[in-house]
């Protein structure tokens, strides 16, 4: 299985002004399974400790941060004689390890000779209240389940991947129909890699389905472990809700949609440690298009996306039965889906900032308008089948006449006066 997070990796690697490095990501999106394999493939040998493991040196860092010391303790705990130069020091859910985020610091500054990755699945609710973040001292990147590019890649597509990369949209639409039906596959099995691996091997739709239920119990689970108790009940009406939340029309985050009454301020902890974790992601609404977006961001309305599209059709108990009916599977839920397909490949994309956009009183929304660094505001409509008239859409280009415009649906590759009809398949690959 290949991540093109690796490239990055290695880049890390090769950076003259290298820092330890924080590598996030929701569980079960593959962080250790990527870490490992870097290691395996850019360094002589791996020292790997896992926190949470009942032998690990959880008191490791509460001595002191002298890195000779914790060497030294690592040589004889992971059985290998750890060379700055040709070993990846690998710190798995390092949350479990007190001072652990701390001694980060001074490896940065005492001793960065040493390659260090530092993973965790809870890091953004679980750093100890005595914790001393490293800020400036440690480099971030974030690992999203898989792309659909990964996910054709797995599925030993790798001719019509390699096209995507490439951009070449023209011959892309050679392979429009193919290219449909593997993309309706994605949206049933979406990109945990253990689900994606499954059904590359077998092609089994129950199989893929009793692992995405695995996956979606362990992070209620993770719910009940790690979440404040005054908080877990309105953690797991949120969590809960998710589904209904965009199967609307409008997908706005409607808190009576939790509950008849809801209020944001009963909740706002509940969101906030849900999106902490990497469970969920916010997308404010801007009001006005203009840049940056973050100054227009308001911050009372925004959608809630999932963490995975094939987690949400295991949450909504999509039957596998719709992927034989043609096209439903885009236009179900309202749209829902493809919605969240794609917003899971804008945010695999670091330089994008994501928002969306309601004009003339909220009268008309806009799917998302996303700030990119080469070319600007980008509107972008998103067409769940191969009807392609969205007012709002085209009244936005009239209004602001945006330099670049994407819609994206089920129809070919086309470039028009303003806007470029963009495949759903290919929504990946062109920023």
């Amino acid at each position: 299985m290949y991540r093109t997070r690796i490239n990055d990796l290695v880049k890390w690697k090769l950076a003259k002004k290298r820092k330890p490095l924080i590598f996030l990501g929701a569980r079960q999106v593959g962080k250790t399974w990527l870490i490992q394999e870097f290691g395996k493939t850019a360094y002589k040998q791996t020292a790997y400790i896992n926190f949470e493991l009942p032998n690990a040196p959880k008191s490791l860092f509460e001595v002191d941060f002298d890195a000779d010391r914790i060497i030294t303790v690592l040589n004889a705990y992971c059985k290998i004689k750890i060379n700055a130069a040709d070993t990846l020091l690998v710190f798995d859910e390092i949350q479990a390890a007190p001072k652990g985020i701390t001694a980060l610091k001074y490896f940065y500054e005492n001793a960065p000779e040493y390659h260090i990755i530092a993973a965790g699945s809870l890091l953004g609710v679980s750093i100890h209240p005595d914790e001393s973040f490293p800020v400036g001292k440690v480099d971030f990147m974030k690992l999203y389940p898989m792309s659909f590019t990964e996910f054709l890649l797995a599925m030993g597509e790798t001719g019509v991947a390699e096209l995507l990369e490439k951009r070449d949209l023209a011959n892309l639409n050679f392979f429009n129909a193919k290219l449909i039906n593997l993309l309706r596959y994605y949206l049933y099995v979406g990109g945990m890699p253990e689900a994606v691996e499954e059904f590359a091997e077998n092609r089994d739709w129950q199989q893929v389905r009793k692992i995405q239920h695995q996956i979606l119990e362990s992070y209620r689970n993770d719910f009940s472990k790690h979440a404040p108790r005054d908080v877990l009940p309105r953690i797991n009406m949120v969590w809960e809700s998710i589904p209904a939340q965009l199967s609307k029309e409008n997908k706005k985050f409607v808190f009576g949609v939790i509950k008849e009454g809801a209020r944001a301020k009963s909740f706002e902890l509940a969101i906030q440690w849900l999106t902490d974790a990497g469970l969920l992601h916010k997308v404010y609404n801007t009001s006005k298009p203009a840049l940056p977006l973050v100054a227009y961001q308001d911050l009372s309305a925004f959608k809630l996306f999932h963490n995975d599209v094939g987690l949400l059709s295991a949450m909504s108990r999509l039957n596998a039965k719709i992927i034989a009916d043609g096209n439903a599977i885009f236009e179900e839920f309202k749209g829902a889906l493809a919605e969240q397909y794609v917003f899971q490949q804008l945010i695999q994309k670091e330089e994008l900032a994501i928002y969306y956009h309601t004009f003339d009183r909220s009268k008309y929304e806009l799917d998302f308008l996303v700030q990119s660094n080469e070319n600007g505001l980008i509107p972008i409509e998103v067409k769940a089948g191969k009807n392609l008239q969205a007012a709002s859409f085209k009244l936005f280009c009239q209004k602001y006449n945006p330099p670049r415009a994407i819609r994206t649906s089920l129809a070919d590759y086309k470039e028009e006066e303003r806007m470029t009809n963009m495949p759903l398949y290919a929504i990946g690959c062109n920023f």
